[in-house]
């Protein structure tokens, strides 16, 4: 925790020298002011701002237009942050047929293009919000024994089975009830665990509470190329993060909750993934659960995940 109070002071310096700390919050509640002015300021008011949950529509309107400001700036390009709430009337869920899935890994390489991960040149550190395991032969499903880097250049190897794991964002999210400072929270309309990055003390609690290793900590300064920076992003989705905060899988939020699917559904070669929303009796989802034997990761830990696996070829 030492180094994370020593992150904060620095922060609270380099903020400072904008302006000063009367002034920061004297111009903060200005109402008027110049262009430059305003621009001038957005580190000021990225430090000072409040929590995303508690911040009135106008105010989650100027974040997302400063952030928006920030981003075009340093990639170079038009970005676009949205701050779209969930849409009413729909709980998320993911079914994924594991008797069919073929270990290919292009939903991981998806997810990455799609949600601006950090992608070093070498690869070496990639972070990635899927992994895929691969479980030898014909044996029980045991995740613990199960190969979790296997090459993916020659797949599929049968007898075998492939499963891949990403947040499974739980109705009892272990992780949300770790945090320390609330930056991690369940959306109590489509059911995505959120994360406010610019919230986040990276104590990493929630990596040690998450029972599916899903979550994801920036280390270092995430390196993203602006030749591949996807500019249409989320405030709680796949905007650029920094140095020192949690990430994870948010189903594409920046995509879902404009009526398209996850990145991970779309380039599924075998259309082993299955996404929609589980209180429409007509959707997909609802029709896997009622055609298909579905079970859960971890089910006995009562995090209620809204992840389901299945098979259709056994």
């Amino acid at each position: 925790m030492q180094d994370t109070k020593q992150s904060g002071c620095m922060s609270r310096r380099k903020a400072l020298k904008v302006l000063g700390t009367a002034g920061a919050v004297g111009a903060l509640a200005q109402p008027a002011m110049a262009a430059e002015q305003v621009k001038a300021m957005d580190p000021v008011a990225e430090f000072f701002q409040s929590h995303f949950r508690d911040m009135t529509t106008e105010e989650k309107l100027e974040t997302v237009a400063r952030f928006e400001r920030k981003y075009s700036k340093k990639f170079e390009k038009d970005v676009k942050v949205s701050a779209k709430d969930a849409i009413p009337g729909v709980k998320f869920v993911y079914m994924l047929d594991i008797g069919r899935c073929i270990g290919c890994k292009k939903c991981v390489y998806g997810c990455v293009e799609e949600n601006n991960q950090s992608r070093p040149s070498d690869n070496s550190s990639q972070i990635q919000y899927i992994r895929v395991v691969k479980q030898e032969g014909d044996e029980p499903l045991d995740l613990d024994k199960a190969d979790h880097y296997y090459e993916d250049d020659m797949v599929p190897q049968r007898p075998g089975t492939y499963i891949p794991i990403q947040c499974q964002q739980c109705d009892h999210p272990p992780c949300a009830q770790a945090c320390p400072v609330q930056a991690t929270w369940k959306d109590k309309g489509d059911g995505v665990v959120q994360i406010d990055y610019n919230w986040c003390i990276g104590c990493r609690f929630c990596m040690a509470a998450c029972p599916y290793q899903a979550r994801r900590f920036n280390w270092g300064e995430p390196h993203l190329p602006a030749d591949d920076m996807n500019p249409d992003t989320h405030y709680l989705g796949n905007r650029p993060r920094m140095k020192g905060v949690v990430e994870k899988c948010h189903f594409c939020m920046q995509r879902t909750r404009e009526g398209l699917y996850p990145a991970c559904h779309e380039v599924c070669p075998t259309g082993v993934r299955k996404f929609g929303n589980i209180l429409d009796p007509n959707s997909e989802v609802r029709q896997v659960m009622d055609r298909y034997k579905v079970f859960r990761l971890k089910e006995d830990l009562g995090t209620e995940p809204s992840f389901f696996y299945y098979s259709s070829t056994k």
